[in-house]
């Protein structure tokens, strides 16, 4: 079987998990037609009753939001709100043809189409939250995506496979042993109530009572390896300097540093793009945090300038600005979601209820 076969395989019926009867809805490009093709076959095999599709064409989204009349930006996609409410499986494969456009949208057209979206998202949140919307975000290998990880389209594949465990005889297996192996820190974790995260001049410390950390296997992002909370709203104080690039909608921010009262963020500062930190922070709900996580994953080391792998590289840690998770308590909402990573394994430490947990990238628990 090849690759192409098994990450189909290990979508279907590891991460979605298809069961007979569910509804199935897959977004991408057109690049992504070998897997695309793939999960169709899979999810079917797996008695699926639907399964719809919407696919991106070269352009289109820059397209429709540079010359889409008011009216249209305010009209949210039907599929997508109907999959979103009703369906039972969501996947996204990210198989871009430009990782970065420039849009001519104006901040006050990009305002109607967050609220045209904002019935899509909540319903996409609140249903996610609860698995009874199963949804996975995972990567197909484009010439774009290579481009900007500084690779070959050859060795960027090489690294999603290698990322997605493809190349083990059996991935599903392999997942299920991150699963086991992240289990006894999420357990330490879920029994502590204040959580400190300290490297070079950053110290930031906030609280996680009442909230759940969650253990991400590869059944929500593939790949993933993290554990992630949303930490209580008002409890985060202090400073977080965040050393890798901050990316956030194609855009670009570089030496983010936070600082925090109360759970709010008071004044902040970028070595460059600080222009759109400040329109970022002008939207409501985006000052304070929904999530802190730790990364996890060994397999990822080096920088692609893609969320989905970056913040999951083993010994560093990330905050995001904006919506939290329901699934751990969290109550924070905004349509941003903006994740900030920082390298740990230079002098850094965590602590738990006062016990040093983490040094130096690696977990002493």
């Amino acid at each position: 079987m090849g690759f192409i076969e098994k990450y189909a395989d290990l979508l279907v019926q590891y991460c979605v998990q298809v069961k007979p009867g569910d509804k199935v809805f897959i977004s991408s490009t057109l690049l992504a037609e070998p897997l695309i093709r793939e999960v169709y076959r899979a999810a079917y095999q797996a008695g699926a009753a639907l399964v719809e599709s919407d696919l991106m064409f070269e352009q289109r989204e820059q397209l429709f939001l540079e010359y889409a009349s008011d009216a249209a930006l305010q009209t949210p996609p039907p599929l997508h709100l109907m999959a979103m409410e009703t369906f039972d499986c969501y996947l996204h494969i990210r198989a871009p043809y430009q990782v970065h456009s420039n849009s001519a949208l104006t901040p006050e057209r990009a305002a109607m189409r967050r609220e045209a979206m904002a019935g899509i998202n909540k319903a996409y949140f609140e249903r996610t939250a609860t698995r009874a919307l199963r949804r996975n975000l995972c990567q197909y290998p484009t010439e774009s995506a290579a481009s900007v990880a500084g690779m070959s389209l050859e060795e960027y594949t090489q690294f999603v496979f290698h990322a997605c465990k493809l190349d083990q005889p059996d991935p599903q297996a392999a997942w299920l042993q991150v699963r086991a192996n992240q289990q006894h820190i999420v357990d330490h974790l879920n029994r502590c109530k204040q959580v400190r995260y300290r490297v070079g001049d950053s110290d930031i410390a906030f609280s996680t009572e009442g909230r759940i950390w969650m253990n991400s296997d590869g059944q929500t992002n593939m790949p993933s390896g993290e554990v992630y909370t949303s930490p209580v709203e008002d409890s985060v104080n202090g400073m977080i300097h965040f050393s890798f690039p901050c990316i956030y909608q194609g855009r670009e921010v570089e030496g983010v540093t936070l600082w925090v009262k109360d759970g709010y963020i008071e004044r902040w500062e970028a070595k460059s793009g600080g222009d759109f930190l400040d329109q970022i922070f002008a939207m409501p709900g985006a000052r304070r945090f929904g999530e802190a996580a730790i990364g996890t994953n060994y397999d990822i080391r080096q920088l692609t300038k893609n969320i989905l792998f970056d913040e999951k590289i083993g010994g560093t840690i990330h905050m995001a600005v904006g919506q939290s998770y329901f699934q751990t308590g969290g109550k924070n909402e905004s349509a941003v979601h903006w994740d900030m990573i920082t390298d740990m394994t230079r002098g850094g430490e965590i602590w738990a209820d006062g016990e040093r947990i983490y040094e130096n990238g690696r977990f002493l628990i």
